[in-house]
């Protein structure tokens, strides 16, 4: 019993002091910019896998340098309540879970813009219990610490965009050789489409079912508000 307490103690300290560094880093990044993420990392070490000199395509632009029409795509696709939750859209978790029970699989997630960003920044892409403990752990605090301005400026600045291909001006350059202040509203409604595939749309650009997303999303702009 003893060893049993012993061991729990260490595992609760070892937590705490995980959830208190990465606490760190989200109160250090309400003014400094992120350099790099979990999923960052993991991309480029596949990539100097086959390249060793391989380097992602990323580039870090303000908030006020994105344009409006990318912010309310990106809004419009993946979190319509984005401006009014506290980090978890409650509806949006119903839905998908009543939808992946009636298919027997997962098709549908409902994570919100701040649990991507969690996912992004510090955990892997595997699919685990613990992983969406983490995540929920995550996002509360970054809720907590970082208004939604800043937390959607992160997002659009690391997530990735295509193979090697990571944030909105590295995007934007990439598939309409323009900046990310630039973008019309149909080139970031496609980009807003890509986004829960990036790799696979990075080199089937004409897939079936995007063109369609896209107006879909296009469509939903005008509703979308950004903060």
């Amino acid at each position: 019993m003893r060893w049993f307490l012993k061991i729990g103690a260490v595992v609760l300290t070892a937590l705490f002091l995980y959830y208190l560094w990465i606490f760190g880093h989200i109160v250090y990044w309400r003014h400094a910019n992120p350099s790099s993420s979990s999923f960052m990392d993991a991309q480029l070490s596949r990539l100097q896998e086959d390249d060793p000199d391989a380097e992602l395509r990323h580039r870090w632009v303000a908030y006020d340098r994105i344009s409006g029409n990318l912010k309310r795509a990106v809004i419009a696709a993946e979190d319509a309540k984005f401006v009014d939750h506290e980090g978890f859209d409650w509806e949006g978790i119903e839905v998908a879970f009543e939808k992946n029970l009636k298919q027997g699989r997962i098709v549908a997630g409902g994570s919100t813009i701040s649990q991507q960003l969690a996912k992004n920044l510090f955990l892997s892409s595997k699919k685990t219990p613990w992983r969406k403990i983490d995540e929920a752990f995550i996002t509360v605090m970054l809720e907590a610490v970082l208004d939604k301005r800043r937390i959607l400026e992160i997002y659009l600045n690391v997530i990735e965009w295509g193979d090697g291909v990571f944030g909105a001006e590295a995007a934007a350059r990439h598939y309409y050789r323009t900046s990310a202040a630039r973008l019309s509203s149909g080139q970031a409604a496609k980009l807003a489409a890509m986004v829960p595939n990036p790799r696979y749309y990075d080199t089937h650009r004409n897939a079936r079912g995007l063109a369609s997303k896209t107006r879909i999303i296009q469509r939903r702009m005008s509703q979308a508000l950004a903060p």
